[in-house]
């Protein structure tokens, strides 16, 4: 049995592996970007061959996922939690087609918000799609989970959700490969040859056919072990703990049984018998879970009988951001340590772009250019350029999702606010902004858009980029005017030169693309000084 100091996204990758897939597909996206590097990487995904490249975005990946299930291997898709918005046409149609391969769908939450835009739960779109969810509470979990995660798919013939948190994602523990892995499936067509036809006449069959699966899926949410209820002799309070959440509770009794009864759960749907034995010996219920309150809201919707139901909607617990042992000790009248009060000396500090980062010198450009206007008209995506919100550049006004920048300055012009300026990143830009900029060239809308283009995806460690080489070709091709594409080099001795370029464009009253192209200066080191190394072990050789 082989032991690994494993993050919670490695852990799935390696349970992945071992599981036997023949494809992951993924956008990056923090806090699961770690699962698609780490097979990217792996001897083990090499040598079997795993298809393993970054997909435009989390669509296009979770589309081609179910492809290669179709066909009959195992296939893992990666998003971060507002990636699943991305996926979710295909996502909650593949639980009508259901899985010939397995299929496991793994969604990475962000509560507290520390790199994303919003805090949703992913629980709820499981929920929505009406699939198995899991939800590991610690690394060993997330690696068994996994490889059961690709069982239970073919079983069931059902894709299957695994939600994480941050937490678990990023933080590092022993794991130990159990059983040996599992080769990859032979090439097998669906038996049915109507199955991923979702004509009307055959998805009201096949939706029929997953509302019957309902039992099944809660007869193996008992059943799998993942699902715990330990009992407890105090019965003043009833304790259901989520997910990582039951890692906060037992660490707030360190050597010590829990007094109270304990209702571990970690897969769903929620098993409605495991609730009630807990709920009917108890005098009040605790609900511990990381996001939204899913599982609080079933039990005073489904459960409540009179008794008090504690958690997030009571107050009990934040309403917002990430659970940690401390604020769990609190709401059991735990004794919390509260530790040293921060010095007023240390402030925080905001984030900033790197020194000698182009999208520095592209905001200087255009923030010189954009005085001449009245404020409010620069409209942002999301990446590390999105910083340039922040002082001391203040260049942009909106971030709203991937790709909204080039439609948002689109509406925004139609309002009446011309000149109106897009600025987007080139991986944003294939993932979601070619259809805005489409949608430009057929209303001739009087916008600038402004792609920087570092040529990789920065913010998340500097993946490739769908757009590399190919931009302008791109951008040509969806039909903006050639004489209204230019391509400027971000440098400070070209400030002069570049400001006359976005002036000119920014005046002209249709359709207009800069592309702003200097290499991100963080992938550039890693590439010199990996060029540098080979030179060195070549010079070893010759000699």
């Amino acid at each position: 049995m082989e032991k690994l100091l494993l993050l919670g996204d490695e852990a799935i990758a390696q349970g992945a592996l071992d599981a036997g897939i023949s494809g992951v597909y993924a956008y990056p996206g923090t806090p699961s970007t770690e699962i698609t590097e780490y097979i990217q990487n792996s001897k083990q995904s090499k040598e079997h061959t795993v298809r393993s490249l970054w997909s435009t975005n989390e669509k296009t990946a979770m589309e081609t996922a179910i492809g290669m299930s179709y066909a009959g291997k195992r296939a893992l898709v990666c998003m971060k939690h507002v990636g699943l918005n991305v996926a979710a046409d295909p996502f909650i149609n593949a639980s009508i087609t259901g899985a010939n391969g397995g299929l496991v769908v793994v969604s990475a939450d962000d509560p507290s918000m520390h790199s994303s835009q919003n805090e949703q739960d992913s629980r709820f779109y499981g929920k929505f799609a009406q699939i198995p969810i899991l939800e590991p509470s610690n690394q060993q979990e997330a690696y068994d989970m996994t490889r059961y995660a690709f069982e239970f798919s073919e079983k069931t013939g059902m894709p299957v959700l695994m939600r994480v948190t941050t937490r678990l994602a990023h933080s590092r523990s022993i794991v130990s490969r159990t059983g040996k892995p599992v080769p990859q499936n032979d090439l097998r067509l669906p038996s049915s040859p109507k199955q991923y036809i979702l004509l009307p006449v055959n998805a009201r069959k096949q939706y029929n056919s997953l509302l019957q699966k309902q039992v099944l899926f809660e007869q193996d949410a008992v059943e799998s072990g993942y699902n715990i209820f330990t009992d407890g002799k105090d019965k003043k309070l009833g304790i259901i703990a989520c997910g990582l959440a039951y890692n906060y509770l037992i660490e707030n009794f360190p050597g010590s049984e829990i007094p109270y009864p304990v209702l571990k759960i970690s897969q769903y749907p929620v098993p409605t018998d495991m609730v009630r034995k807990l709920v009917d010996q108890v005098e009040e219920v605790l609900v511990l879970e990381e996001g939204y309150p899913l599982v609080e809201e079933l039990l005073r919707g489904l459960l409540n009988e009179g008794k008090k139901i504690r958690g997030r909607l009571d107050g009990s617990l934040p309403r917002a951001g990430e659970l940690n042992p401390k604020i769990v000790a609190k709401s059991l009248g735990l004794k919390v340590h509260k530790g040293f009060d921060i010095p007023d000396v240390l402030v925080d500090r905001p984030p900033l772009l790197c020194d000698g980062c182009p999208h520095t010198d592209s905001f200087l450009g255009l923030n010189e250019v954009m005085e001449d206007y009245s404020s409010g008209r620069v409209f942002s995506d999301i990446g590390c350029y999105t910083l340039g919100a922040l002082p001391p550049l203040v260049a942009i006004n909106t971030c709203v999702d991937m790709g909204a920048s080039i439609t948002m300055a689109i509406g925004a012009a139609d309002a009446g606010l011309v000149p109106a300026v897009a600025v987007i990143g080139d991986s944003t830009f294939t993932h979601s902004g070619i259809t805005g900029l489409l949608d430009a060239v057929n209303n001739n809308s009087p916008i600038t858009v402004f792609i920087l283009d570092n040529s990789t995806t920065a913010m998340t460690g500097g993946q490739h980029s769908s757009a590399f080489n190919r931009l302008d070709d791109i951008v040509r091709g969806i039909g903006v005017d050639p004489d209204h594409i230019h391509v400027i080099k971000p440098l400070r001795r070209l400030h002069e030169e570049n400001v006359e370029v976005i002036r000119k464009e920014v005046e002209y009253n249709g359709v207009s693309v800069i592309i702003a192209r200097r290499e991100c200066v963080q992938t550039l080191a890693r590439r010199m000084k990996l060029k540098a190394l080979e030179k060195k072990k070549a010079q070893q050789v010759s000699s």
